[in-house]
């Protein structure tokens, strides 16, 4: 089982750039781009929200589960 992160494809979809969205949320560029590249292993619920209210999307647009 493994769960996907789609924040690049939101990015794209909102024409805004990494550095944009960090500054948004208040998150490092750096922790950023481990959730990006999908090497993160948990994110806080708060951490989500931001992003979700800074791309003005829902969690289930961000994270997609896989079974393998």
């Amino acid at each position: 089982m493994h769960i996907t992160v789609k924040l690049d494809d939101m990015l794209y979809a909102r024409r805004m750039t990494l550095t944009d969205l960090a500054d948004k949320v208040g998150i490092t560029l750096a922790n950023l781009s481990i959730l990006k590249t999908g090497k993160a292993k948990a994110i806080r619920f708060s951490t989500l929200a931001a992003i979700c209210a800074a791309l003005e999307c829902q969690p289930g647009d961000l994270l997609t589960f896989k079974t393998e």
